[in-house]
Order: structure tokens, then sequence, then C-alpha cells
């Protein structure tokens, strides 16, 4: 009997002594909530946030975990993503600056039509080092980890479009201001919102189709309610938009030093690099399989980019007018980004 009282004994203080010990173990790990507005089925979901934080836990040895959330799963709508980080309702979101219009003017400058590269790696590395030049204070109240944006947007609608006169009064969804004002000086009727919405608003005959990257089509299941798609052929672009990886302040700066240190190792360029993926490397995927449905694909003549190019300037002219009275130089904003554009994409078609 006393025997048996001694093991239990011996038991109970061993447990008790290796309870700190895994207290400890567990005090050391981080989990950070990443939340976002795509489903998990997408493809930045799956090709960049996914192995981004695989990368993020497998170099902190697991003191570093990021846990995602797709598809709004911490409450909310898409266009208060950005203040959910910097409130800390999340830890991390993944957002695009143009939910918000007018709130990030110096970001816009990328969304201007015919200013970006029709591939993501060039934009994204070109708005990263704009944005570790020139959007600091834009972005104050968080802490961006990464900065980048997409590779060249298409038309996707009901019906065909070869030509501008095509688009008179379509009703298509666009992301940002500057896109809904491009496409408005080419005739179309433009419609703002998130891309969840735009199932619904197909279905619903609110829009007649939509201008996203190929990348997001299957996630939207577009491609079964727009049987046309129409791209612009070469570089610059007609549009394209711009996302931010950002940073909860407060929970940045309290990390460990060594876990700050990993994140680092993680962000800027080296997170941009890897944001290309879902359009540069998906994005071909995407229209290989919208092809095989039997949809139209159409590239718009070179001289009818011409025209695109010409009819949309006054909407550039117009954001460098703007930018004075909101404190910047706009032109030389502009000069920098297409500076930008031409190093990182020479020699890349």
């Amino acid at each position: 009997m006393q025997r048996r009282t001694a093991l239990g004994l011996g038991t109970s203080l061993g447990a008790a002594l290796a309870l700190p010990a895994l207290r400890s173990a567990r005090a050391q790990e981080t989990v950070l909530r990443l939340h976002h507005f795509l489903p998990a089925v997408s493809n930045v979901h799956r090709f960049f946030l996914q192995p981004w934080a695989q990368k993020v836990a497998a170099e902190s040895q697991g003191k570093l975990r990021i846990q995602i959330f797709p598809a709004m799963q911490l409450g909310g709508a898409p266009p208060q993503l950005f203040d959910q980080a910097r409130d800390g309702v999340a830890d991390i979101v993944w957002t695009l600056p143009g939910n918000t219009p007018g709130r990030f003017p110096r970001i816009e400058v990328f969304e201007l039509p015919f200013v970006s590269h029709k591939r993501a790696i060039v934009n994204c590395l070109a708005i990263q080092d704009y944005a570790d030049a020139a959007l600091r204070d834009e972005f104050h109240e968080v802490h961006p980890l990464c900065v980048w944006g997409h590779g060249e947007g298409l038309i996707h609608s009901r019906r065909q479009v070869t030509t501008m006169e095509d688009l008179a009064g379509m009703k298509l969804r666009f992301p940002s201001r500057l896109n809904g004002e491009a496409l408005r000086a080419l005739g179309a009727a433009p419609v703002g919102m998130p891309v969840p919405q735009i199932p619904e608003a197909m279905t619903q005959g609110v829009i007649d189709g939509a201008v996203v990257p190929w990348e997001v089509v299957p996630s939207i299941r577009l491609q079964e309610m727009a049987k046309f798609h129409t791209e612009v052929p070469g570089s610059p672009t007609l549009y394209i938009a711009t996302f931010i990886l950002a940073m909860n302040k407060a929970k940045y700066e309290g990390l460990a030093p060594e876990l700050r240190a990993v994140l680092d190792a993680n962000s800027g360029a080296a997170a941009a690099r890897l944001a290309a993926v879902p359009w540069d490397e998906r994005g071909p995927v995407v229209e290989a399989d919208v092809r095989k449905r039997g949809n139209t694909i159409t590239v718009i003549s070179e001289a009818e980019k011409a025209r695109w190019v010409e009819k949309t300037n006054p909407v550039v002219e117009a954001w460098v007018a703007g930018s004075r009275e909101k404190g910047f130089d706009g032109a030389a904003l502009l000069a920098q980004a297409r500076a930008l554009v031409a190093r990182h994409g020479a020699g890349i078609a």
C-alpha cells in the first residue's frame, strides 16, 4: 500500500514538474490570425497566403503560426478589413486599398489606366519598391508586411467586346475608383463592389460583367456566367488593383525579437515575389480551362488599344491635377511608378 502511494506520489510529482515546462513551451508559441475576403478555394489563398504562412512557421520552428480565416469568417465586410488590422480585430489582413475610395491616394497611381505591366511579378516588385519609398505615411496606422498588385485585368462579360463601342452602357463591376473612371471614359457603366458580391449581382442582372484577373475567375465561377473575355494586348495594361498584407502595429511590435526577425525576412520583396505566383502561374491555367469550356477569348487589336489609351488619358491627367489638392506631387509619383515598372519589366514579355 505504501509502495503504491509512493508510486502515485512520484507520478503526480513528475506530472506537476512537467506541467510548467509544457506551459512554457506553449507560451513560446504565437498564433496570428489572418483575415481575408475570398474563399479558401481561391488561388491567392492556396498559392500565396498558405505557402507564406507555412514558410513563416517552418522558419520559426513552429513558434510563429499564422491561422488563416478566409471569406470574412471573423465578421465584417471587405471594406472594413484595413481597420480590422488597425484595431486588432484581426492580427493580419489581406485587402485592397481601393475598397475605401480616396483614403489611400498615393497607391492609386498604379491603378491608373495603362500604367502597370501585364505580368504580376513586375507589378508586385515595382509596387513594393514604391511602397518602401512613398507609402510609409499612407499606411502609418498599420505595419505593412507586403504591398503589391496583380497582373493584367480582363473584361468578363455576357456579350463580346472587340471595340470601345461594344462597351457602351455595359454595366461592369470594378474594384477601385480609378478602374471605374477608366471604364466610364470608355463608355461603360461602372458598378463598384467587392469580389464576393459578383455572382449574386450577375445572377440578378445588376451587372453585365466584371473586370477581374484570370486567377479569381474560378473562385466565383465567373466563367459560368460570363461567356466572353476581353484582353488588352501587351504592356502597359488597362488596369490592375493593388493589395496590402497589413498587420496590427502593436501585435508586430509585441513579438519576440527572433519571431519579428522571421516575419521581417518574409516581408517586403520576399513576400511580393511569392504574391505574384497566383497570377503569373495560375492565371494561364485558368485561361486554358476557360478555353476548354468553349468560352470566347478576344484580344483587342493594337490600334484599338491606342484608342483606349487616348480615351482614358484624361483620367490620368485628372488624378495628377487632383493630387496637388491632396498635398502631394502626382506627376512625380507617376514618373516614379512608370520608371519602376520599366525597370522591373525589362526583358519580361
